[in-house]
């Protein structure tokens, strides 16, 4: 039977625009990934991968034209938007380059003998060694930054892993165009091009997780679809680390004392971080806590006036459209939900902005209106109306975790008064980033970012955004009574390449 033909659609139409590629057969899999692990040699020295990463990032910019037209063809999200992208998946890989000429992350430490300890000490010299072949799943809302050039590959590659990503079916085209892009970086550094993989069909991505050759897997993406790949690579023979991001609701709650000094701000701050890239944002904040009051019924105004003059926007494909609408439907069906601004369908590729709201009293006690916290992929959030601070309170503790929690605090507050430590302390138990007074829709590319949460918003402590998202892909190797001679350079006393290290208690830079 002929294999399955990959297409590239046009969202804001449906039609198809051309055939990229045929889905991958469990033997091209297969082929794929062996190929990926015999390259793994050619990325053991950090001089190589660093330059290697450099011009992957050049490769892109120069390249930059022709992939944002193809992304913008297969996404619809925007040239502006997709320019910025690229430039922030640039950054990531410079970023990485850094990192690995640098060498901290190595986390070297050194203990010479000491028999006068108890237990007596010998000679321990630990680092971290890459784990292998990691198997990326892209991402339908970044097709650059969560793609195949994306922090997932970037900090694989960083760690000293080849990666073989499976394509994500909504940017086929500008995933194999990428994937040419670093693999002609890779052949200017006398790295074979299988270092970087790439396969397309969702039984691949199943063969993919399960292949005897994949030591890791990075995912950003549906709940259920991360969470079946996640129970997969622990069914395993040898279970593997699965890093998912599976999605979240990303709270955000306004304080009274907020709401009556900056009400106007709050509302459409609201409005355009939760209608930002149509909605498809992980970090949209789905579930936003104000206040019944006067100062809370400013802030809906102005959030319904930023709202109502939103442009209606294209998904990313049919299926998240009808999704949207679908959700959003089942939502405004429960008693006591209010629809100021509706959101749904709007012509045949659009979907509108809106908002819904609700007394937070119903969200406190399990029941159908839990519906309202789960994330619901697209623009729209949902407004719970609190009485007091222990109603607000009661709505928090009831939350799954995610990957980001606001809130919004009054001058006064920020300065400590009131109980904005105890706030502070609970949104930290539910989130990975806590953020005051800001949205959390915009995530830095910084050392200490942390994009990640306790389940479901992630399935593993890490980060897949920062620095120390390259700390998945390693494991920590401890070397006793080793002579000098058969260290690596990084673990020899006179340290000739210069690493940061850990060395007879003193840390050295």
């Amino acid at each position: 039977m002929a294999a399955a033909p990959v297409w590239s659609v046009d969202p804001r139409t449906g039609k198809r625009r051309e055939q990229v590629a045929v889905e991958a057969t469990a033997q091209e899999v297969d082929e794929v990934v062996r190929a990926a692990h015999a390259a793994r040699g050619a990325l053991a020295r950090r001089a190589v991968r660093s330059a290697f990463l450099r011009s992957a990032a050049a490769g892109l910019e120069a390249a930059r034209e022709g992939l944002v037209e193809t992304a913008d063809a297969e996404t619809a999200l925007g040239p502006v938007r997709l320019n910025g992208e690229l430039a922030r998946t640039a950054y990531q890989l410079r970023a990485f380059a850094d990192i690995v000429e640098e060498g901290a992350f190595l986390d070297v430490v050194i203990d010479h003998p000491d028999p006068a300890a108890t237990p007596p000490v010998p000679d321990l010299r630990r680092w971290k060694v890459p784990l292998g072949v990691v198997a990326v799943y892209g991402a339908s809302n970044f097709p650059f930054a969560f793609s195949v050039a994306g922090g997932d590959t970037a900090s694989a590659l960083a760690a000293g892993c080849p990666v073989v990503v499976k394509a994500h079916p909504d940017h086929p085209g500008l995933s194999e165009l990428v994937a040419k892009v670093l693999r002609r970086a890779a052949a200017e550094h006398g790295i074979p091009e299988s270092v970087l993989g790439l396969v397309h069909g969702f039984d691949a991505g199943v063969e993919l997780i399960g292949h005897p050759l994949v030591a890791a897997a990075g995912f950003t993406g549906s709940p259920r679809g991360g969470r079946a790949l996640y129970d997969a690579a622990a069914a395993r023979p040898v279970p593997i680390p699965f890093h998912g991001e599976l999605g979240s609701l990303n709270p955000v709650l306004i304080t009274e004392a907020a709401a009556a000094e900056r009400a106007e701000e709050l509302g459409t701050g609201l409005a355009g971080s939760a209608t930002l890239g149509v909605g498809q944002f992980c970090v949209k904040p789905g579930l936003v806590l104000v206040p019944s009051g006067a100062a809370g019924d400013d802030v809906l105004k102005h959030l319904t006036d930023a709202v109502s003059a939103t442009e209606a926007g294209v998904p990313l494909d049919r299926r998240i459209r009808d999704a949207f609408v679908a959700g959003v439907r089942e939502r405004a069906a429960l008693p006591d939900v209010a629809s100021p601004v509706t959101p749904g369908g709007c012509g045949e590729h659009l979907v509108s902005a809106g908002f819904l709201t609700v007394p937070a009293g119903r969200l406190t006690t399990a029941g159908d209106h839990d519906l309202l916290l789960e994330e619901c992929f697209g623009p729209v959030t949902v407004v719970a109306r609190y009485t007091d601070e222990a109603q607000a309170t009661a709505v928090l503790s009831r939350l799954p975790g995610t990957l980001s929690a606001t809130v919004h605090l009054s001058a006064e507050e920020a300065g400590g008064t009131g109980g904005a430590g105890e706030l502070l302390a609970l949104l930290t138990a539910l989130a990975g980033r806590v953020v005051v007074d800001a949205w959390p829709t915009g995530v830095a590319v910084a050392p200490a970012q942390h994009h990640g949460g306790p389940y479901p918003a992630s399935t593993s402590t890490s980060t897949s955004v920062g620095g120390t998202a390259i700390e998945r892909w390693l494991r920590p190797v401890a070397y006793q009574n080793t002579p000098q001679a058969l260290l690596p350079p990084e673990l020899r006393d006179d340290n000739p390449l210069g690493v940061p290290r850990r060395f007879r208690g003193v840390l050295e830079r």
